[in-house]
């Protein structure tokens, strides 16, 4: 059931669902939605106004999500045009050949295609082929270290998600976002020690930002360095 409550000039939309348990509770998701779990017969104006006491603290959730997704620039794949890549910008140099192929040369990404309208196909899986190989060893490495915990993931996917640059799922599996080539190592290994500290914090509980931070001291200036990067 969607329901709605205003807050301010703010409208807060959440999804509800009744259920045996005893009391109720609020999630915001990664992807900005609102959670409400209540017992069943709750009367939805009880349920309203615990939504208002907390829309400070639902709004401050919303803003944080909304700072880690990703935020693309829309690119012509023209020559001259600049494009990231560990987090150092490059630009585009386009050759004309029948052999095609993109390789890194100096301070340019050099496209040869027959075709213009190849280039940025091209482009595109010369970041997945790279994302594929090198956001996997990062990983690799530190899930070693990440097995004093005793937990380690079921596996390691790429995948394109427009509004998240990872995730864990609950069955263990954490799923990285290829975009990520294009930001510093730093960034790419906080986003993989969030993800990892998912594994035994589900959610973002100060229990879950003393292991992050324990993890990673300084994961705070590659979080705000990821957010300004790629926007």
């Amino acid at each position: 059931m969607t329901e709605s409550i205003e807050f301010g000039s703010k409208r807060i939309d959440f999804q509800l669902e009744f259920s045996s348990r005893k009391s109720l509770g609020i999630t915001v998701t990664p992807d900005l939605d609102v959670i409400v779990k209540a017992p069943v017969d709750t009367p939805i104006e009880k349920v309203k106004e615990k939504l208002r006491r907390k829309a400070p603290w639902i709004i401050r959730q919303q803003s944080f999500f909304l700072a880690f997704q990703p935020k693309m620039t829309d690119r012509k794949y023209v020559g001259g045009e600049t494009h990231l890549y560990f987090g150092r910008q490059y630009r585009l140099k386009i050759i004309f050949d029948p052999v095609e192929s993109v390789k890194l040369k100096g301070k340019f990404i050099v496209v040869t295609t027959f075709d213009k309208a190849r280039v940025e196909e091209l482009v595109t899986s010369w970041y997945l082929q790279n994302a594929k190989k090198k956001l996997r060893a990062i990983a690799l490495e530190l899930i070693e270290n990440f097995k004093k915990h005793k937990v380690e993931p079921s596996s390691i996917v790429l995948r394109e998600m427009p509004t998240r640059w990872g995730s864990c799922t609950a069955k263990g599996k954490i799923i990285l976002n290829p975009e990520l080539i294009k930001a510093p190592k730093g960034c790419i290994e906080y986003v993989i020690i969030h993800e990892l500290c998912h594994l035994i914090h589900h959610d973002h509980t100060q229990k879950f930002l003393d292991l992050q931070t324990r993890e990673m001291p300084n994961w705070e200036k590659w979080k705000l360095k990821l957010e300004k990067l790629l926007a």
